[in-house]
């Protein structure tokens, strides 16, 4: 006797399809399952062999082999639990095989029969959307998230026996329907107004969320860097439908979703200890599971007290910087992961914090600054387009009773300046200008006479790296956006190079 379900595996972020073969044979009863299965795929059996005698029905006392097909692809977790039942129950005709094709089932069991909520809801119902498949089975905490996909009827459902009811056509269950769209955040959030004084770092913020660059924000202890960096995501425009799927996509991978939230709505923002891994920062494991990286996605990762990292893990940060993803490889597998965040990092200028500081005196020799930095190696800075000094704020921007702009005021520049770029990259596929590969940059980055001056006197003063000039023109390049101006300016370029504050002789600023 033999009956076949529909299923689904998650390698990265997304669902790879999987046949759930069942074979029924005389002989000494034994439960095989073979097709390349992890350790808690092969447990599964034992959770089936329960559930199927708890939720009233007849476990057969036979060989039984399943087979999850394609042998040459691995299948991890316990997401193929209902499936292999489900097959295991027609194959024994205790429910009609005839109305399993084009449903496609996950779902973990537990001893009782009950389902159990899995990870990666959100990518297998975006792969049975892709196949057309009739509907999805899920158990019912999943349902939020994989209703969202479009083009997919999600049935939930809360155990084996409904679902043996509900495939038999004894029982109707309403298909899961999306979350309506959460309430706007209330105004109690962290604001950009909330910070006294720093204006020229609250510009430097702006800039760089207009033209999604990342920025390195220096300053003496106590200056507002974190608050800073904190409330970079509320001037962020808002995600859009693909950019939400996507970063949700990498949170079910690691079961992270809200529970009854569905998709995402708020672009994430990831804050790891400077005593993280490099694995945990890009991902790792036997079979490589998304870090911080990927769970920063479409929105910021903040590194705090940059030099603290060790330098390896800092190193690590150069590919997915570069290229937007994260490609990691393991004997047993190679997965690549989306990487596409804002950098956000903080430092000390030197040891003691207070290097430039109008107010304490530094004490550290310059070759212990020296080597500080240095912790930082010249091309993760290369990377890092805003560097920016973040000074003490003084008693009167403190005792200013006055607010300044507040998020939402500085987020419609933001989004005016993304929609700009939007339509300039239309045919590319990119979407800001931190993103612009050398010929776009020729091509949309033209510079006036006096811009160019300057930039020559920079770049021969300063020994700047071909990737440092590179830098400069793309942030002037989103500085013009910002003034609506087709042409980059001397004053947009001048804008630019100031936010380059390490490309400085340390000489001068120790002086």
């Amino acid at each position: 006797m033999l009956a076949m379900t529909c299923s689904a595996t998650v390698l990265g972020i997304d669902a790879h399809p999987v046949s759930v073969e069942v074979d029924l044979q005389l002989g000494v009863p034994k439960f095989y399952t073979v097709g390349l299965a992890e350790t808690a795929v092969r447990e599964g059996a034992e959770r089936v062999r329960a559930a199927i005698k708890n939720s009233g029905f007849d476990f057969p006392g036979r060989v039984v082999t399943v087979n999850l097909a394609p042998a040459d692809i691995r299948k991890d977790g316990s997401a193929l639990d209902l499936p292999i039942a489900v097959a295991l129950l027609a194959a024994t005709g205790q429910m009609p095989e005839d109305r399993l094709p084009g449903l496609m089932f996950i779902g973990e069991l537990s001893l009782d029969g009950a389902l159990r909520p899995v990870r990666g809801a959100l990518s297998v119902a975006a792969l049975a959307a892709k196949l057309k498949c009739r509907a999805l089975v899920v158990p019912r905490e999943n349902a939020p998230e994989a209703s969202v996909v479009r083009g997919i009827t999600v049935i939930p459902v809360e155990s084996l026996a409904q679902v043996v009811r509900f495939v038999a056509g004894e029982i109707q269950i309403p298909p899961a329907q999306p979350e309506p769209e959460p309430p706007a955040a209330p105004a109690a959030q962290v604001d950009l107004q909330d910070i006294k004084g720093q204006e020229h770092a609250k510009r430097a913020l702006e800039v760089a969320a207009a033209g999604g660059h990342n920025i390195l924000l220096i300053g003496p202890p106590g200056a507002g860097k974190t608050m800073l960096a904190r409330r970079l995501p509320t001037i962020l425009p808002p995600l859009n439908f693909d950019e939400a799927l996507e970063t949700s996509k990498v949170h079910s991978v690691l079961g992270l979703l809200p529970r009854r939230g569905g998709l995402l709505r708020e672009r994430p923002f990831r804050a790891p200890h400077h005593t993280l891994s490099d694995a945990g920062l890009i991902g790792g494991g036997a079979i490589p599971k998304p870090g911080e990286v990927s769970l920063a996605t479409n929105g910021v990762l903040f590194l705090d007290e940059l030099p603290e990292f060790q330098r390896n893990v800092l190193e690590v940060l150069r590919q997915p910087l570069e290229d937007g993803q994260v490609t990691i490889s393991r004997a047993a597998v190679s997965l690549t992961y989306p990487s596409r965040f804002m950098l956000v990092a903080a430092m000390n200028p030197c040891p003691c914090g207070y290097l430039g500081d109008a107010y304490h005196e530094c004490t550290c020799p310059v070759e212990q600054i020296r080597r500080y930095r240095s912790r930082i190696s010249g091309p993760l800075l290369d990377r890092i387009d805003i560097q920016v000094e973040v000074g003490a704020v003084r008693y009167r921007d403190l005792a200013d009773t006055r607010r300044g702009e507040d998020s939402v005021t500085v987020r419609k520049r933001v989004v005016a300046a993304r929609e700009l770029q939007g339509r300039r990259f239309q045919k590319s596929g990119l979407h800001t200008n931190a993103r612009m590969t050398p010929a776009l940059r020729r091509e949309h980055c033209a510079l006036d006479k006096e811009a160019e001056r300057l930039l020559e006197r920079v770049v021969d003063r300063l020994g700047l790296s071909a990737r440092a000039y590179d830098r400069i023109v793309k942030v002037g390049r989103t500085i013009a956006d910002l003034d609506g101006a087709t042409v980059i300016g001397a004053a947009h370029l001048a804008e630019a190079v100031q936010y380059r504050s390490l490309d400085r002789p340390l000489r001068q600023e120790a002086a």
